[in-house]
Parts: C-alpha cells; structure tokens; sequence
C-alpha cells in the first residue's frame, strides 16, 4: 500500500480515537452527576449512560486505538529513518502517555459499568484536559518537526485551560450565588404570605 494511504489512514483513526476519548470522559461526567439525581431519573439515566459507553468505547475508541497504532507502526516500519528523529522520539513518547491515559479510562469505564463512582465530575472534567493537552503536543510535534518548539503550543494551550477553569470556576460561584439569593427570597416570600394568613 501508498505511504500516504497509510498516513491517511493512521490521520483518519487517529480523530476518531481522540474523538472517542473525549466523549467517553463526558459520558464519565454525565454518569457521575446522575448520582446526584432522584429515582426514577438516577437509574434511568445511569443506564443510558452505561449503554451508550460501552458501544462508544467497543465499537469506536477500541478500535480507532487499534488501527491508529497499527498504520502508525506501518508508516514507522516503512520509513524508519524517522525513529532518528528528536520530534519523533517525544511523539512517540506522548503516545505511550495517550496510551497509558486510555488504560486509565478503560479502568474508570469498569468501575461505572458496576456503579463505583470513585471520581467527581470536577476531578473527570480536569482529567478530559490532559488528551486535550496530548493532541496538541503530538499536532505541534509534528506539523513543526522540532523537539523543542512543540512546547510554546503546549504552554499556551495550558494557560488558555487554567484561564478557562478558572471563568468556570467564577460562572460557577455566581451561579451558586443567584440561586442561594432565589432560595433567600422565597423564604422571605413564603414568610410574608404565612404572616398574612394569620
């Protein structure tokens, strides 16, 4: 087969890998705060969740895995003047990290399909971040070819999370804060109308 057909057949999986990724951490999330719901709605929607994982994770983000690797090690076998490359050796090296944090989802996967819940939503969302950071890595790596100017790409895309966490974060305050002044104002409501009828 063409180099480039295997390229584009690593480029293919690859975003379909990273596609699954991300989704299955949002699954992670929505399943976690269901926990938080009343019955009915908590063991509906924790058993969609479950279902609609496991056909993202089997028949999506296992496989694009799989393949990804396969045409990846393909084009490395075909051309291994690049294993000579800096840029290459740090991919690389990110691609053991996308593979260990893929184990690491695989894990949490089990865990919810049997109702442990052993992370928040917050501690999944903040773990969502770190493929975010690894495409960027590997896409800077090897659109600029350097071991070293990958890393102004990273930086940036990390400060862009922490300012977006922390927007978050104050959303999230202000939010809580108008809803506590609601609840404030119809106790104080419900008091005046209690006084009227007495």
């Amino acid at each position: 087969m063409d180099f480039l057909y295997v390229k584009s057949l690593h480029i293919i999986f690859i975003v379909t890998w990273f596609a699954g990724l991300f989704y299955i951490v949002r699954l992670f999330i929505y399943h976690t705060e269901a926990e938080n719901k009343l019955e009915p709605a908590k063991s509906i929607l924790q058993t969609q969740y479950k279902l609609m994982s496991k056909r993202l994770w089997y028949i999506i983000t296992w496989p694009s895995a799989i393949f990804a690797s396969f045409f990846g090690f393909w084009m490395l076998y075909k051309n291994p003047y690049y294993l000579s490359e800096s840029w290459m050796l740090v991919k690389l090296a990110f691609v053991f990290g996308l593979y260990f944090y893929h184990g690491f989802c695989h894990n949490i996967y089990n865990k919810l399909q049997k109702d442990i819940i052993k992370y928040s939503a917050f501690k999944l969302r903040i773990f969502n971040e770190v493929a975010t950071l690894i495409l960027f890595a590997v896409v800077f790596l090897v659109t600029l070819k350097s071991a070293i100017n990958w890393i102004w790409g990273v930086v940036g895309i990390i400060l862009f999370g922490v300012l977006l966490m922390l927007a978050v974060r104050l959303y999230k305050k202000i939010k809580e804060k108008k809803s506590w002044e609601k609840a404030e104002k119809e106790v104080l409501e419900s008091d005046k109308i209690k006084e009227l009828e007495n």
